[in-house]
């Protein structure tokens, strides 16, 4: 019997139980899904933070050098302790920095701790918005664009002057048609001219990173005080240049701090690699859960095709019985029935797919998790499903190869 002769009959003999066969692949159907679908929404976030998210934080060809690491969230207890005795990033720290990195693009000092306040126009308050005070190097090393006005400059910073650039959504919800450039708001008490508005940068995960105002470092520690700590961010011309960059950043603090040849770094030099790492990190726990799920319902799912098989030889007998009589061996036998529940298993895990891929592009659409579905998800999905269809078909097949003619024939007479 030709290969396709097999699969016409075993789709005849899937179409003719159309019911009991959509029952016996819901498992599978239900599992792959879940493969593809979860996949491609942790693959589409990885995908948005490593393009995106560590951009807009760190900056283009760009590093940090701050007080504690970029990725805390995973570090002991004891570890954060730690980190918490650290000394702070001063800034004689950043002109060291500074003088150590020459051939730099820009380098910009960010002030911390950056407050959340109300911000004021006339008789409108926008609530919770991030104050940021930084250098105008700042503006560079995180590749701000501006929509409207400029950006702030050395002059503003060295004269203190009461200026801020905002972001986009700070334009848009606080002055909806207004033009702000030139417009004075008030931010804890004191009032600001906006200079400038930030093009916007979007969000990820509901979290915008349009919602800032940003000041000249001079007038941020007259509004909210002295500084804790500071991060100096570098960016540099190519990409090429930042791990050489980073070498000297560090000898620089090293020797800025006195640490001794064997002392530890009481400092983090970091880029946008470190907070790509911290994501995937913490998606690697639910890649853990994934196999676990996924297998519980292949396992189901290839139990119920055994069922269904054992089932149908017994409803088969006689036509068993008569092939074998015209000369059917027992491995035609065996083999009708075990590509009959491999194409089980397969219709299975290509619906799987499709109901994956669906249910992921519709989270997509209707929440701001992003999904991307990946080639070797729907290789691995629909090799599932084969593996399932000849490991639980092989009982079925074998069991139905071994029946005796006669036996057979005289089961249905």
């Amino acid at each position: 019997m030709r290969h396709a002769d097999i699969v016409l009959t075993a789709l005849r003999q899937i179409r003719a139980n159309k019911l009991r066969s959509f029952f016996t692949l819901l498992g599978i159907i239900v599992s792959v899904a879940f493969l593809v679908g979860v996949v491609a929404i942790i693959q589409g976030m990885n995908a948005y933070v490593r393009e995106n998210v560590a951009g807009a934080v760190v900056g283009t060809n760009a590093f940090q050098v701050r007080r504690t690491p970029i990725q805390v969230g995973l570090i002991d207890d004891e570890a954060l302790r730690i980190l918490r005795r650290r000394p702070p990033i001063t800034k004689r720290d950043a002109a060291a920095v500074v003088a150590a990195v020459p051939d730099a693009a820009a380098i910009g000092i960010l002030g911390s701790p950056a407050p959340q306040a109300d911000i004021i126009w006339r008789d409108r308050t926008m609530g919770s918005v991030q104050i940021f005070g930084a250098t105008p190097g700042y503006q560079i090393v995180q590749d701000y664009l501006f929509s409207a006005g400029e950006p702030i400059t050395e002059f503003d910073l060295r004269a203190h002057r009461p200026v801020v650039v905002i972001g986009a959504d700070v334009a848009e919800q606080l002055f909806e048609q207004v033009d702000p450039v030139g417009r004075e708001i008030r931010i804890l008490g004191d009032r600001f001219t906006v200079v400038g508005v930030v093009a916007k940068k979007g969000r990820v995960l509901g979290q915008s990173f349009d919602g800032f105002v940003l000041m000249p470092l001079t007038s941020f520690e007259k509004l909210v005080g002295r500084l804790r700590t500071t991060t100096v961010s570098v960016k540099m011309h190519n990409a090429v240049d930042v791990a050489p960059a980073m070498a000297r950043a560090e000898e620089a603090m090293r020797v800025a701090h006195r640490l001794r040849p064997r002392e530890a770094n009481d400092f983090s030099v970091e880029t946008g690699d470190a907070l790509i790492a911290f994501w995937q990190s913490l998606t690697s726990v639910l890649f853990m859960a994934i196999p676990a799920v996924v297998c519980i319902g292949v396992l189901v799912g290839g139990i119920v095709i055994m069922n269904i098989m054992l089932m149908a030889v017994n409803e088969r007998m006689h036509e068993i019985g008569l092939r074998k009589a015209v000369g059917a061996r027992e491995r035609d036998i065996r083999r009708q029935f075990l590509v009959e529940a491999v194409v089980l298993a397969l219709i299975g895990s290509f619906a799987g797919v499709m109901a994956g891929w669906l249910g992921a592009a519709l989270v997509a659409s209707v929440s701001p998790l992003p999904a991307r579905v990946t080639l070797w998800s729907v290789a691995l999905a629909v090799a599932l499903g084969a593996g399932v269809g000849v490991l639980f078909g092989v009982y079925p097949a074998a069991r139905a190869a071994r029946l005796a003619p006669v036996t057979a024939m005289r089961a249905e007479t």
